[in-house]
């Protein structure tokens, strides 16, 4: 590994990692809506150690910070990364070194155990519980940010609306054809996420939200893509919006996408984000 050794940040801290490091933030949320997270009391004789914060570590030079989550993850708590979907990221810079969270939300409260001697017990705990923690001191520096990231988001967008408001010369003739343009499209973005989002959501380096895409009338027979889910509204493509709005968990956000106003009305009712057509053609 060529990324293990010591490093000096612009605030004249030392911390390991050559090249920064990175570490997982997996969690999972109880039928009630509370949030688990899988934490890591660190070894005595660790930088830090008898602190208890996230599996992670340095990131080797050929890595992205994913990767080294996940590797750094199976190292340390014989995670294998099976059960986990990658939501967000963030990046704590102090200036020629950071830590990079991966966040990823766990279908489950998965088996973890120490795997290595860098790590002396793994925990599922809540926000609560891990106030009563000695934590890390980086951990417990970006803990205010990230805690308000532990829920997903998801994105619905009224296709009919978005392809209207693009306005490209003869969409009104395949407006099949145009909606499984924008599917493809989003289905990339989902990959490589987002970088901007409305609101008053926490301001990640990237969130990879879950895509859900509805369609209507002609353009019903559009086929979903990776990343990006569709829904054929077999009547009106608001009350099935309206629909998928309520079929969220209530501890996640939902962003709607749309410019029509009696729909933004109906679904910020129901506790929903709505940003208009605009945003999303913006990062296409």
């Amino acid at each position: 590994m060529d990324g293990d050794g010591w490093a000096y940040c612009d605030r004249g801290h030392r911390h390991w990692g050559v090249y920064g490091a990175s570490g997982l933030l997996a969690v999972h949320h109880d039928t009630s809506g509370t949030p688990h997270v899988l934490t890591q009391e660190r070894a005595a004789w660790s930088h830090h150690g008898g602190t208890w914060g996230l599996p992670g570590g340095a990131l080797d030079s050929h890595e992205n910070a994913v990767a080294g989550a996940l590797r750094e993850a199976w190292e340390e708590a014989a995670l294998t990364g099976d059960g986990l979907r990658v939501q967000g990221i963030y990046v704590d810079d102090h200036g020629g070194w950071s830590f990079t969270t991966v966040i990823a939300e766990a279908d489950r409260l998965l088996d973890a155990a120490p795997a290595n001697s860098e790590s002396v017990d793994l925990r599922w705990l809540t926000p609560e519980q891990l106030a009563a923690r000695n934590l890390h001191p980086g951990f417990a520096e970006t803990w205010p940010v990230i805690s308000r990231a532990l829920g997903s988001l998801t994105v619905v967008l009224d296709v009919a609306n978005i392809v209207g408001a693009r306005a490209e010369h003869g969409w009104w003739r395949d407006r099949a054809g145009a909606a499984g343009k924008l599917v493809a499209e989003v289905s990339a973005l989902a990959v490589g996420g987002l970088r901007a989002v409305p609101g008053d959501l926490p301001a990640l380096e990237r969130w990879f939200p879950r895509f859900t895409m509805v369609v209507e009338g002609v353009a019903r027979a559009v086929s979903p893509r990776p990343g990006a889910s569709v829904i054929a509204a077999p009547g009106s493509g608001d009350d099935a919006i309206v629909r998928a709005v309520q079929a969220v968990p209530t501890w996640e956000r939902v962003l709607v996408v749309t410019a029509d106003r009696g729909l933004r009305e109906r679904v910020t009712a129901l506790g929903a984000l709505v940003t208009g057509p605009r945003w999303l053609l913006s990062q296409l």
